[in-house]
């Protein structure tokens, strides 16, 4: 554990909290376009392929697609590690107002909101399914 200097004063709650939630904020964003930034990479790759461009070139690519593709879990679990520190702090110091605790429900908010979709989609079984039938 850290220890205070003599001349230091003890953290002010609310400026935690501000800069829990703009690390959340950034880390929402940081992923988010690692997610985009593969789409588009995976994308070009197959337009690559397609248009039989050079083995070296595809090949080349394919390590920036490789790249991006370890990015997403890490920014993910980097996310995930912000958020339950956000989501701690918001229960320890629930007395607090203010801008950024509005802001700290709202980004929890939205990560039950898309852990709930995530789960849904997790839990539903398509194996009775027969090629091209709707569910």
């Amino acid at each position: 554990m850290a220890t205070m200097r003599s001349n230091q004063r003890p953290a002010d709650p609310d400026r935690q909290l501000m800069i829990k939630v703009k690390t959340c904020q950034r880390l929402l964003k940081e992923a988010d376009h690692y997610k985009t930034e593969l789409a588009s990479n995976e994308s070009r790759m197959e337009e690559m392929i397609a248009s039989d461009k050079d083995s070296y070139d595809i090949k080349m690519f394919q390590q920036v697609v490789d790249e991006s593709r370890m990015m997403v879990p890490d920014s993910s679990k980097r996310l995930a590690a912000a958020m339950e520190d956000l989501g701690e702090f918001v229960t320890d110091n629930e007395s607090l107002r203010g801008e950024w605790m509005e802001a700290a429900n709202l980004i929890l908010a939205k990560l039950d909101k898309d852990k709930a979709v995530d789960d849904d989609v997790a839990q539903t079984n398509v194996d009775d399914l027969a090629e091209g039938a709707a569910f």
